[in-house]
C-alpha cells in the first residue's frame, strides 16, 4: 500500500512523484497560477496528481504522462434546488 501526500504549488513535487511527471506538473502550475496545492494518490499502482480539482496528471499503463482536465460543467449548481428560484 502506498500513502498519498499533498504539497503546495511552487514547491518541488513530493518525493513519491516519478520524475517523468515533473515537467507536466511544472507546466500546469504555470498555466494555473491561482492554484494552491497538489494531491498525490495511487490508483491501480500508478501515481495520480490532482491540482485543486482542476486537472489530474498521471501515468498510463505504458508509462506515458497523461493530463486529464476535470469537468467544471455544472460546478456549484445543484439541480435539486431549482424550486428555490
Amino acid at each position: 500500500m502506498r500513502l498519498g501526500a499533498r504539497w503546495r504549488v511552487g514547491d518541488p513535487p513530493h518525493p513519491g512523484v516519478p520524475e517523468e511527471m515533473h515537467a507536466e506538473i511544472a507546466t500546469q502550475e504555470a498555466a494555473h497560477p491561482g492554484a494552491g496545492s497538489w494531491t498525490l494518490t495511487w490508483l491501480e499502482g500508478r501515481p495520480r496528481c490532482a491540482l485543486d480539482g482542476l486537472l489530474v496528471v498521471t501515468l498510463s499503463p505504458d508509462g506515458d504522462v497523461v493530463l486529464d482536465a476535470l469537468s467544471s460543467e455544472g460546478a456549484g449548481e445543484d439541480e435539486d434546488d431549482d424550486w428555490l428560484e
